[in-house]
């Protein structure tokens, strides 16, 4: 008999088969991509509520539908699946409300009569859920509590799997994700956060990204004048990549393993060493535009504004937490870093450009925190019981970042610096004039320890299977269309394909490349204005 642990990301999923009775992980599977349009839950809210809340959720099932499929077991064997997320994802897998999580104020969620949404822990039978998309007749699903409608089961596994609940000092504990979640702890008040710092913090977004999956470069550091790379094995393992020079792309010395794109942690390990060694003086400007790490992997100036918006928005969200507690930046005690980000990153480079505070005495860094978690309550019954009552006890704040003052001026230096080559001396003196505290030095002699090595610490004896076709197919009608072919030329994915039907014109792309409505390049390039994201079919999935 088998059990599923579920992890539904902002970015992907992530799936472990275990077997119950021997209690070991057989096989992990996970998406390159989220089966809905976007890299952060604004968009996945957005899409749900302008094309339906069925499709949405019809998506998603499907994709998890293709997940087990991947997993290789008989369904019948499948007793317990235990499914871990934040609230928007949670509530787009039941089928669920989500309008109080679209509509941040009172009175529009009273309007809507949606402002006390139950999301305690549910267990049910799978077939309520999956009827007329998989046939899992002798499971029932467990969906871990929430804290507060707003802060999730993901929120609370990495509160539960690091020692962060635990610490008397003050301490920030971040899953690095497209959406961020966050946490700070100043005795024994909480507040939690999320920056929607979109896709490029998993290696979405960019040129040649891919989210931490094999053959992607995870870090890099400097030998000489030249560069080496780390790629991710079948076991995401950190072996031995190429020597290259990253001016030229020259490879000077193959690696163990050939590197076919690059992660949001091996993006971050550029900026890094670009900075350290004087290839990249101020961000967004490299040598000649771009650097070389391969064969079509290239990082260009606007990979490095993509990536920067993410590390901005988090930074910016980690010191607007600090600040809403009262709390010195000096007195900032530990960091913890958690999700696949976070596990992969170097934790010096990310204290040097500035995704992880660098005036912490501590960093620590853990693996998925949600999928362990998943895990956890898979093979224990009891310990849903014992969550449902520590999630009663913790008494969190939530911080809405789109309304604070504070994150949007920090946040607009960040841009600034990232985007638009604002100094870091200009960044400072905006601070002082918004009359916050000035950023104190670095601490060099900070503890940094990694107590994963990979963000899933069992994958089983067969190598993570990746499953590649998830989401299906939207049509746009573009009346007029010129044919110019703009829209394709814009799409940063490539996602986009003109079609003709019946003597009219339609712009298709498939779910899981478009990047959504934090993106619509392709709208804005449009030069008689044709396409229109309200008027879209939705092909290829249960009749649809």
């Amino acid at each position: 008999m088998y059990g599923i642990a579920l992890d539904l990301g902002t970015s992907g999923f992530r799936a472990q088969l275990i077997d119950l009775e021997t209690r070991k992980v057989v096989r992990t599977a996970m998406t390159m991509r989220h089966p809905l349009p976007g890299g952060n839950v604004i968009d996945h809210l957005d899409f749900a509520l302008e094309i339906g809340e069925d499709i949405a959720n019809n998506i998603i099932l499907d994709a998890v539908k293709k997940i087990i499929e991947t997993l290789d077991v008989e369904p019948a064997c499948i007793r317990k699946i235990v499914v871990c997320g934040n609230p928007i994802q949670l509530s787009l897998f039941q089928n669920s409300e989500i309008r109080d999580l679209a509509f941040a104020g009172k009175n529009m969620q009273r309007r809507l009569g949606v402002e006390n949404v139950d999301r305690s822990a549910r267990v049910f039978p799978a077939n309520e859920l999956f009827k007329g998309v998989l046939d899992l007749p002798n499971c029932e699903i467990t969906i871990p509590p929430a804290i507060a409608h707003e802060i999730g089961a993901d929120a609370l596994a990495m509160m539960i799997e690091t020692d962060f609940l635990n610490q008397k000092e003050i301490s920030i504990v971040t899953d690095y994700g497209t959406n961020a979640e966050m946490a700070i702890k100043v005795g024994d008040r909480i507040i939690t956060g999320s920056a929607a710092a979109g896709p490029a913090i998993e290696g979405q977004g960019i040129s040649c990204g891919m989210i931490a999956s094999p053959g992607a470069i995870s870090d890099v550091n400097p030998e000489g004048e030249y560069w080496r790379l780390t790629v991710l094995d079948e076991k995401m393992e950190g072996k031995t990549g190429a020597l290259v020079n990253p001016i030229t792309g020259e490879i000077l010395e193959k690696g163990e393993i050939e590197a076919v794109g690059i992660t949001g942690t091996g993006v971050i390990a550029v900026i890094a060493v670009a900075m350290e060694t004087g290839l990249m003086e101020q961000p967004p400007k490299l040598p000649n535009g771009k650097l070389i790490l391969g064969d079509s992997i290239e990082i260009t100036n606007d990979d490095i504004s993509e990536a920067g918006k993410a590390i901005g928005a988090i930074r910016a969200a980690q010191l607007t937490l600090l600040l809403e507690a009262g709390a010195s930046f000096e007195d900032l005690e530990n960091v913890y870093m958690s999700g696949a980000s976070g596990t992969y990153v170097d934790s010096r480079k990310a204290r040097k450009i500035g995704s992880c505070p660098d005036f912490s005495n501590k960093v620590v860094q853990f693996g998925n925190t949600s999928i362990t978690l998943a895990r956890e309550l898979l093979l224990d019954e009891s310990r849903l019981d014992e969550i449902i009552a520590l999630a009663g006890t913790i008494k969190a704040d939530h911080l809405m970042m789109a309304t604070s003052e504070t994150f949007k001026n920090i946040y607009t230096c960040e841009l600034s610096y990232w985007t638009e080559g604002m100094s870091m001396k200009l960044y400072k003196k905006y601070m002082k004039m918004y009359k916050y505290p000035p950023f104190p030095e670095p601490v060099e002699n900070a503890v940094m320890e990694k107590r994963a090595a990979r963000d899933i610490e069992e994958t089983g004896n067969a190598p993570i299977e990746i499953v590649e076709d998830i989401g299906i197919t939207l049509e746009v009608p573009v009346e007029g269309c010129l044919n110019c072919k703009r829209c394709n030329e814009e799409c940063p994915e490539n996602a986009l394909v003109t079609v003709e039907k019946e003597g009219r014109s339609f712009v298709s792309c498939s779910t899981q490349d478009c990047l959504g409505t934090s993106c619509r390049r392709c709208v804005r390039a449009c030069p008689i204005n044709a396409i229109d994201f309200k008027d879209i079919a939705a092909l290829g999935i249960n009749g649809l």
